[in-house]
């Protein structure tokens, strides 16, 4: 069987029991990508519309949530159509390009992580630098590279991925992730060769110089006063707390797709549901909880309403 050009459709086969559940699949999936959406951008509108949240951190915190809006719009609404239809299928071009989206924000979200956490550095250990550092201009960089980066990096391997051969059109799964290289007729060697090279630049560097850098302001802040102990906190603690669940959520998709053999359907349709359920649930209370101006702004704003 050819690549792409011979290709019609490619059938999605990890859903489970969908003449009895599909309503309600479609119900809680619709609820909570209303919610994803409604919560993250509610944050980003306050960042947007309150000059005291003009400076960097919030700037990053709105990007972060943007990307989270466009990863799960780049599954949910897929989903939604699956649940209603016959039959769960997806062209092979859409489904190359839903992978592309999947993992090029992906890999923006590590990067904005560790933007955030360089500008947390510069704010808490060298104040007085700060903006001579973290200007309008750096900040724009960083977020252009930010999204950038990682297209350039996804784009090629997609390209890679297009050209093989296809010898399977029954994907085990319920979207494009790591599951496509199931239906190639060979993996080649490029291609394992480009994804761990992606993996390395837009996954386990960007995690590593974020540790690294929220553990050398914990040092520093250690040796300070409980003031400026109790300021680190309060400032880092979020960025951590989703670098936490970002990182979980790629060791899953990494784990999923080398694995899942091992494991029955309805496991298996459990598992993937887990990539993109909580995370996107999980930033914008955190964000909008744990830190200080944004929640003030927040309660304000309902309030307001109310």
């Amino acid at each position: 069987m050819g690549n792409e050009g011979n290709v019609s459709y490619i059938t999605l086969s990890g859903y489970v029991e969908m003449n009895k559940y599909r309503y309600l699949y479609f119900t809680i999936m619709f609820i909570i990508y209303v919610v994803i959406f409604c919560s993250n951008s509610i944050i980003v509108y306050l960042i947007w519309t309150n000059k005291s949240l003009h400076e960097p951190m919030y700037i990053f915190t709105a990007a972060l949530l943007c990307n989270c809006v466009l990863y799960s719009t780049t599954v949910y609404p897929k989903l939604l159509i699956d649940f209603l239809s016959e039959q769960q299928i997806i062209s092979y071009s859409a489904c190359l390009f839903q992978f592309f989206m999947f993992y090029t924000l992906g890999g923006t979200e590590f990067i904005l992580l560790a933007v955030m956490a360089f500008d947390r550095y510069v704010s808490i250990c060298k104040p007085l630098r700060y903006q001579t550092i973290m200007r309008k201009t750096t900040v724009n960089i960083f977020l252009v590279l930010a999204w950038l980066f990682p297209v350039c990096h996804i784009a090629f391997e997609t390209s890679l991925i297009a050209e093989a051969k296809i010898c399977n059109l029954n994907l085990n799964g319920i979207f494009c992730n790591n599951a496509v290289f199931t239906l190639q007729c060979v993996r080649s060697k490029p291609v394992t060769i480009l994804g761990v090279v992606s993996l390395l630049d837009l996954v386990i560097i960007p995690m590593l110089f974020t540790v690294f850098t929220y553990g050398k302001i914990f040092i520093i802040s250690y040796q300070k006063c409980k003031t400026f102990r109790r300021k680190a906190a309060e400032t880092c603690i979020p960025h951590l707390l989703v670098l936490v669940s970002v990182s979980y959520l790629a060791v899953y998709d990494v784990i999923i797709a080398r694995v899942q053999s091992e494991f029955s359907k309805i496991a298996r349709f459990i598992m993937t549901l887990q990539i993109f359920l909580y995370h996107p649930l999980f930033n914008p209370f955190i964000y909008g909880l744990k830190m200080r101006k944004i929640s003030k702004h927040l309660k304000f704003l309902c309030l307001r309403k109310v």
